[in-house]
């Protein structure tokens, strides 16, 4: 029972991307005005979700990189992560460090492996002395079993345009408003999520036994979305809330429980290079798994 505690904090980080949660309201300087972009350089606000979503996906998918910062905190705990995310579909990579309660992990995903490095102390009880343990997608132990899946969709999910398919997709823009982020012009957008007409890519990784039982609970459910987006339709920033979505599924806590997420993107377009751990650094979940400490 250890080792499957420790390894699932840890695989939290990349799973938190598929995650939906967030706050009412983003983080950094928000200085608001109305208008038409004049003084802003920007151009005016969509009015069409579908529009929205179109153009922003264009412009994320010919950066294909960003740096990314993302926080998640809920009544008990708050997790900060930050790093580099090439975007490439299910071969997206991604470098992030985790800190969580003093604790410091870093955690990187390449060809579809997730590679983690806990805490020496943390590696110890797991019973290896090695710097890296790893899961694979195609493992064959609980864990892998229970992950493989959803460590497809995260990868994929990190992408910002998933999100953006997801509001064009039966979703709806509430308000909009120009303003500056952190000295930055940007559009921001208030939509929601009709999570009934997205059930597909909500419901990807869950057991197929429990597909159909979920999906009964999240009709008419909505996840509000928060946006900003600067002159090249690039998120800036993103802020989702997946409370109401705890509450229908029936998450553990209910809506007082769910995560809240925050993510910001910065330098699109830039290099991201991410490599694997040296193999002989690395210890394999599976392997362990078998052997031992179940």
């Amino acid at each position: 029972m250890r080792k499957t505690t420790l390894v699932a904090a840890g695989a939290a980080l990349v799973l938190t991307l598929t995650a939906c949660g967030g706050n009412s309201g983003g983080t950094g300087t928000d200085t608001k005005a109305s208008g038409d972009g004049k003084g802003f350089g920007l151009a005016a606000p969509f009015s069409d979700a579908l529009q929205l979503a179109s153009a922003s996906k264009e412009g994320t998918q010919k950066s294909k990189s960003a740096k990314m910062t993302m926080e998640s905190s809920d009544p008990a705990k708050t997790i900060n992560m930050n790093g580099a995310v090439k975007f490439d579909g299910q071969n997206t990579a991604m470098a992030m460090t985790m800190n969580q309660a003093g604790q410091q992990m870093e955690v990187r995903l390449v060809d579809k492996v997730l590679y983690m490095k806990m805490p020496p102390e943390q590696l110890q009880k797991m019973g290896t002395d090695k710097s890296w343990v790893k899961i694979t997608p195609n493992g064959d132990d609980p864990i892998s079993k229970a992950m493989g899946s959803s460590l497809a969709q995260s990868s994929e999910q990190s992408d910002p345009t998933k999100i953006l398919e997801q509001i064009g997709n039966g979703g709806r823009i509430i308000s909009s408003d120009q303003t500056q982020l952190n000295g930055e012009p940007v559009n921001h957008y208030v939509a929601e999520i009709d999570i009934s007409k997205n059930l597909d890519k909500v419901l990807e990784s869950a057991p197929a036994e429990a597909k159909s039982q979920l999906a009964d609970k999240l009709k008419g459910v909505k996840m509000p979305v928060e946006l900003w987006l600067n002159k090249d339709q690039l998120p800036v920033q993103m802020v989702l809330d997946s409370s109401a979505v705890a509450k229908a599924a029936g998450a553990p806590g209910g809506a007082s429980e769910a995560g809240k997420i925050t993510v910001k993107y910065t330098d699109w377009g830039k290099p991201v290079d991410v490599a694997a751990p040296p193999a002989d650094q690395v210890a394999d979940l599976g392997e362990m798994m078998k052997t031992g400490g179940r």
